[in-house]
C-alpha cells in the first residue's frame, strides 16, 4: 500500500478494521495479520504502552559488531530526519543514532531513549515488533501503524542474525517521515544488517583462531619425543590422503567437536584404510573453550588399536550420534599435553586402563598425526545440524512421492519430517485436491488429511475431519499470504489459541510449544497447508527450521500436485472406460452372466468384455485387452468393442470376426504412423481378443482367440479345464489366419473368460496363479456372481499391475420341446403343408395370437427359398424369449431389401417380413445360408397379428400371390 498522505486506502482500511469490518485486499497481508494479533491481545490504538527495561547488554557482541556500522549510517544520514535504532532479540532498543543531532531534543522518550521494548504485544504494529514477528525485512507507512502516535511516521526494520546458527540477535530499524520514503532505503538497511552479521561472524572466527593458537602453544611445550606428528594439515596430505579422504575426516571431526568430549573414533577410508581421530579439549587465555581434532594414522601397515565397547567402562561410551567413538579419560583443563592418544585395550580399573585417571593413550607402532579441525562445540553442533538438514532434504527426494496417491504423498511428507524436524505434523487439503481438481479457494473446504507424530494421543483435529480456520490463525494467514509463518512460542500466539481455546490448552499441556506452517504451493496453485509442531525439544523453531520446512514442503507440493493431476486424469480415463464398457447386458436365455473389472493401480488400461445376443438364441462372449494404459488405451478399447459388436451383428463366425478386427487394428496402426512406412514404426496399437459363440440348441461352443489367454471350462461335475485353443497372432499383425475350436458344453457348465492381468503377476509364479484360479472355479453349483467374488478374493493380486476383466457365463439349454424343425424339397406345392404344421405347433405352444403373422412370414421366406435357392429347404422354429423363424437352403445368395417401383411385380416380400418381425437377417453356414426373423410372443400395437387384422384379409388364401 502507498503512503498515508498520498493514498487514503490504509487509513480507511484501518478505520473499517477497527469497526469490525472485513478489509481483505485493502491492506497488505502482514499488516492485516499484525492488526488481528494486536486486536486479539486486547491492545487499543490509543493505549499501546511500551515497557521500559534497564536490563540491557550495552557492551555485548551485538553492540560491538554494530558500532562501526551505526557510525557509518549516522554519517550517511547526516542532516536528514532519520532515526536509526538497534534493538536486541526482545525488541528492546540498545542504541539510537540520529541524522540530525537536534532530533533527540524534539522526540518523545520512547523514540530517543534506549531501553523501551517495541515488541508487537506491547507496541502494536511497528517496525521492530513486526520484523521480529515476520522474521524478515518489513516496511510500515503511516496508518499501517496500530498505535495512534505513529500515524505520521514510516519505518523499515530488518532482523540481524548470527550467521553460524541463524538465530536472530537483534533488529536494525530506520525511522523517518513518511514523505521521505524511498525504495533505496531497503537496499541500505539490507547492506547494513549484512555488515553487522559479518562482524558477528568475525568475532567467532577470532575465537577459533585463539583456540588454534592455544593448541599450538601447548604442543610447543611438549617434549619432541612425545609428539605424534607436527600437527599440521600438510602432514595429512603427505600421508597419501586426497581431498575425498579429507572430506570424510572433516565430516567426522565436526561430529566430534559437537560432542564436546575427549574421545577417539576410528574412521574407515576407501581402499580399506583406517585413520583414528582424537578430540582434545583446549581453552584460550580468555576462557574460550573449544575442541581440537587430530588425525592419527599408522605408518606402513600398522594401525591404532582401540578399546572395544566390552572393555570400556559404563558412562565412557560416546553418544549414539557418534558410532564407534571411544571417549578417553583425563579431561585436562587449559592446554593439553601432546603425545596423548588412544590406549590399547585393558580391563577397567587396571593400571593405565580406561578407568584409571591420568592414563595416556599411545599409538601402536610408528604413527604420524595431523591437525584436522578446531572449533567450539556449539559451532560444531550447528555444522552437524546443517549437514543433517542436507541429508534430510536428500532423503526426502527419494522418500516423498513414491506413489501417485495424494493422501499417501502427504503422509510421506509427515513421516519424513517426524522426528528429525518436528514432533507432530498435520496436513490439511481441500476436498477438490483429494478428488484431483484444482481448488477454487484453498481457504475453504479444508479437510484434515494427515495427523502424524511421535505420540498418537496428541489432541489434534483427527484425520478426515473438516477444518474451519479463523482469520487470526497462522494457518489461514499462511494460506492468504502464500508465505511460511513461524510461531516460536505458541503460549503467546493468541491467533492460534483463538481457533479452539480448549484444544489449544490441551496441546500446550501436551508439550506442544512451537509451530511452523507452510503453504503447499506448486506451479502457482495453493494446494493446502502443512503445519509442523515441536514438543519434545525445548528449543523453539528458528529460521533454519523454517527454511527446511519450506524446502521440504515445496518438494512435497510438487509431488502432491503430480498425484493430483494423475488422480484427475485417472478419474477421467476411468470414467471414459466405464462409459465404454457395458453397463448392463441384454436379456437372453442362453447363459447367466456375471462380470468383474478392476483397473490397475498404475493407471486405467484397455481391458474390455461384452455379451452380444445373436440370431437363433445364440450368444457371443468377448474379452479383449489393449496393450498399454491411459487415455489412448481406453479410447482404442472403445473403438475395438464397437467394431466387435458391429461384426457380431453380421452373424460372422469367430475366426472371421477376429480377421476383421485384425484388419481394423492394422488400419489404426497405419493411421498412427501417418502411413509413413519408412520410419520403421510398427505395432503402435497392440491388442488380444477371445471370441466365443454358444448355441443353446446344440450345446456347442465355437471359439477363436488372437493371442489371448485360453478360457476356463467348469464342467457340471466340478472339473476345471483350460482348453488348448489355437493361439492365433495378436490383433494388428495381419496376414495370419485364425482358427476355431468347437466344444460341447453340457447344461450347467461355466465358461470363464479373463484377461492376463488376473494370472500374470511379478511376485507370483504363473503356474501358481493358474492353480489358484482352478481351485476358485471348482464349484459348479455356485452362481456366477459368487464365482466372481471368489476369484476376486483368492486370485486377484493385492496390487494389480494390469487391468483385470473377468466374464463368467453359466450355460443353459433350449428344451427340445421348444424346437420344431421341418425339411422339404424345393417344391412350391409344399408351402401350404408347412403353414399347417407351423399353425399346429404354435397352437401347442399357446401362440395362436401370432399365428397369422408367423404363417404369412414363413410363407414369404419359404417361397423365396423355393424360387431363388437350392434344395433341400429347412424350416425351424425356436420358442424362447422371442419366436425365431429360420429358413435354410444350400444357396449362398442372400436376399437384399430394396425399394420396389409401382410397376414392379415383385420386390415387396422382404418389406412384409420386416413389418411382421422385430428383426431379421442372414446367417451363412458351411452348407449355405439361413434367413431368420424374430417375432414377439405378443402382438405389438400397430403390428399385423391374428387373422383379420392385416389390411382387411380374413385368411392367407384371400391374399394374392406375392
Amino acid at each position: 500500500m502507498g503512503l498515508a498522505a498520498e493514498d487514503i486506502g490504509p487509513v480507511r482500511a484501518r478505520e473499517q478494521f477497527l469497526r469490525g469490518g472485513a478489509v481483505e485486499g485493502g491492506v497488505r497481508s502482514p499488516i492485516l495479520s499484525s492488526w488481528q494479533r494486536c486486536q486479539s491481545l486486547g491492545l487499543s490504538p490509543a493505549g499501546c504502552e511500551l515497557p521500559f527495561t534497564e536490563e540491557l547488554d550495552l557492551d555485548g557482541r551485538l553492540v560491538r559488531a554494530a558500532g562501526p556500522v551505526l557510525n557509518r549510517l549516522q554519517s550517511l544520514f547526516a542532516g536528514r530526519n532519520m532515526n536509526v535504532a538497534l534493538a536486541d532479540e526482545r525488541g528492546a532498543v540498545l542504541q539510537r543514532r540520529f541524522g540530525k543531532a537536534s532530533m533527540i531534543r524534539s522526540l518523545a522518550p520512547i523514540q530517543s531513549v534506549p531501553g523501551f521494548v517495541f515488541d508487537e504485544k506491547f507496541g502494536g504494529t511497528n517496525g521492530i515488533g513486526l520484523a521480529l514477528a515476520e522474521r524478515q525485512l518489513v516496511s510500515i507507512y503511516g496508518a499501517e501503524h496500530f498505535a495512534e502516535r505513529s500515524q505520521s511516521n514510516a519505518c523499515s526494520a530488518i532482523p540481524v542474525r548470527d550467521l553460524l546458527n541463524g538465530h536472530i540477535e537483534g533488529v536494525l530499524c530506520f525511522g523517518y517521515p513518511h514523505t521521505d520514503a524511498d525504495a533505496a532505503l531497503d537496499i541500505v538497511i539490507r547492506r547494513a544488517a549484512g555488515a553487522i552479521e559479518r562482524r558477528l561472524l568475525e568475532q567467532s572466527s577470532a575465537r577459533e583462531r585463539a583456540l588454534l593458537q592455544a593448541y599450538l602453544d601447548a604442543r610447543r611445550r611438549v617434549p619432541a619425543g612425545n609428539r605424534t606428528g607436527n600437527g599440521q594439515l600438510g602432514e595429512l596430505a603427505a600421508s597419501g590422503l586426497d581431498w575425498r579422504d579429507r572430506m570424510i575426516l572433516e565430516e567426522k571431526a565436526t561430529e566430534l567437536i559437537s560432542s564436546a568430549q575427549r574421545a577417539a573414533v576410528e574412521v574407515s577410508l576407501p581402499g580399506g584404510r583406517r585413520v583414528t581421530l582424537l578430540s582434545r579439549p583446549v581453552t584460550t587465555a580468555s576462557g574460550v573453550e573449544g575442541v581440537v581434532i587430530e588425525a592419527v594414522f599408522p605408518s606402513g601397515h600398522q594401525r591404532l588399536t582401540l578399546p572395544t565397547e566390552a572393555d570400556a567402562s559404563p558412562g565412557l561410551l560416546a553418544e549414539q550420534a557418534l558410532p564407534r567413538v571411544v571417549p578417553l579419560p583425563g579431561h585436562l583443563p587449559g592446554t593439553v599435553p601432546g603425545g596423548r592418544a588412544a590406549t590399547t585395550a585393558r580391563k577397567p580399573g587396571a593400571p593405565g586402563g580406561p578407568g584409571t585417571p591420568g592414563a595416556t593413550a599411545r599409538p601402536a607402532g610408528g604413527t604420524t598425526s595431523g591437525l584436522v579441525l578446531v572449533g567450539e562445540p556449539g559451532v560444531g553442533r550447528y555444522a552437524v545440524a546443517a549437514r543433517r538438514r542436507l541429508e534430510l532434504l536428500s532423503e526426502a527426494s527419494t522418500r516423498i512421492g513414491t506413489t501417485l496417491d495424494v493422501s499417501r504423498t502427504a503422509r510421506e511428507l509427515a513421516e519424513m519430517a517426524v522426528p528429525r524436524l518436528a514432533d507432530f505434523v498435520t496436513i490439511d487439503l481441500p476436498e477438490a485436491v483429494l478428488r484431483g481438481d484444482e481448488p477454487t479457494d484453498p481457504r475453504k473446504d479444508l479437510h484434515r488429511t494427515v495427523v502424524h507424530g511421535v505420540d498418537e494421543e496428541c489432541p489434534f483435529y483427527p484425520a478426515g475431519e473438516r477444518v474451519e480456520l479463523q482469520p487470526t490463525t497462522p494457518q489461514l494467514r499462511c494460506l492468504t499470504s502464500g508465505q511460511t509463518v513461524l510461531e516460536p512460542d505458541l503460549n503467546a500466539a493468541t491467533g492460534w489459541i483463538a481457533q479452539d481455546p480448549e484444544r489449544a490448552e490441551r496441546l500446550l499441556a501436551h508439550g506442544v510449544h512451537s509451530l511452523i506452517t507452510v503453504p503447499l504451493v506448486a506451479r502457482g496453485i495453493v494446494l493446502g497447508i502443512a503445519s509442523f509442531y515441536r514438543a519434545r525439544d525445548p528449543a523453539p523453531f528458528g529460521d533454519d527450521d523454517r527454511s527446511l520446512a519450506r524446502e521440504l514442503t515445496t518438494r512435497a507440493a510438487i509431488c502432491i500436485d503430480n498425484a493430483r493431476r494423475y488422480t484427475r486424469e485417472h478419474s477421467m480415463v476411468l470414467a471414459l472406460q466405464h462409459s465404454l464398457l457395458p453397463r448392463g447386458f441384454p436379456e437372453q436365455n442362453a447363459v447367466d452372466v456375471a462380470h468383474l473389472y478392476m483397473p490397475a493401480e498404475s493407471g486405467v488400461g484397455g481391458d474390455w468384455f461384452d455379451v452380444i445376443p445373436l440370431s437363433g438364441t445364440r450368444v457371443a462372449l468377448v474379452v479383449g485387452d489393449v496393450v498399454g494404459h491411459g487415455l489412448h488405451a481406453a479410447a482404442t478399447m472403445g473403438r475395438l468393442r464397437t467394431a466387435a459388436r458391429t461384426f457380431a451383428e453380421l452373424d460372422l463366425p469367430p475366426d472371421e470376426v477376429l480377421t476383421h478386427l485384425d484388419n481394423l487394428v492394422g488400419r489404426l496402426d497405419r493411421e498412427e504412423c501417418g502411413e509413413d512406412l519408412s520410419v520403421g514404426i510398427t505395432g503402435i496399437i497392440g491388442a488380444t481378443c477371445l471370441y466365443a459363440i454358444y448355441d443353446p440348441t446344440s450345446q456347442q461352443c465355437v471359439m477363436a482367440r488372437a493371442g489371448h489367454c485360453p478360457p476356463a471350462l467348469v464342467h457340471p461335475d466340478g472339473t476345471v479345464t483350460f482348453p488348448d485353443l489355437p493361439a492365433g497372432p495378436p490383433l494388428g499383425l495381419g496376414g495370419l489366419p485364425f482358427e476355431t475350436a468347437e466344444f460341447h458344453l453340457p447344461e450347467g457348465s461355466q465358461l470363464v473368460l479373463y484377461t492376463d492381468g488376473l494370472i500374470e503377476d511379478r511376485v507370483r509364479d504363473f503356474d501358481t496363479a493358474v492353480e489358484q484360479l482352478r481351485q476358485a472355479l471348482a464349484h459348479p453349483n455356485r452362481p456366477p456372481e459368487e464365482t466372481c467374488q471368489e476369484v476376486l478374493r483368492s486370485v486377484v493380486p493385492d496390487h494389480p499391475a494390469d487391468d483385470i476383466a473377468l466374464l463368467v457365463a453359466r450355460t443353459h439349454t433350449l428344451a427340445p420341446d421348444r424346437i420344431a424343425t421341418w425339411e422339404l424339397p424345393a417344391d412350391p406345392a409344399l408351402v401350404s403343408s408347412v403353414r399347417a404344421a407351423v399353425t399346429r405347433r404354435l397352437a401347442e405352444w399357446g401362440l395362436d395370437q401370432i399365428g397369422f403373422a408367423v404363417e404369412l412370414l414363413l410363407s414369404e421366406l419359404v417361397t423365396n427359398a423355393v424360387r431363388y435357392g437350392t434344395g433341400p429347404i429347412g424350416v425351424r422354429l425356436l420358442h424362447d424369449r422371442m419366436l425365431t423363424c429360420e429358413v435354410s437352403d444350400t444357396s449362398s445368395t442372400a436376399p437384399r431389401l430394396r425399394p420396389a417401383a409401382t410397376t414392379d411385380e415383385g420386390g415387396r416380400g422382404l418389406f412384409l417380413v420386416a413389418q411382421l418381425s422385430q428383426c431379421w437377417g442372414t446367417r451363412y453356414t458351411a452348407e449355405g445360408k439361413v434367413i431368420w426373423a424374430e417375432c414377439a410372443l405378443e402382438v405389438p400395437a400397430g403390428k399385423p397379428g391374428a387373422a383379420g387384422t392385416y389390411v382387411g384379409f380374413e385368411s392367407l388364401d384371400d391374399i394374392p400371390a406375392i
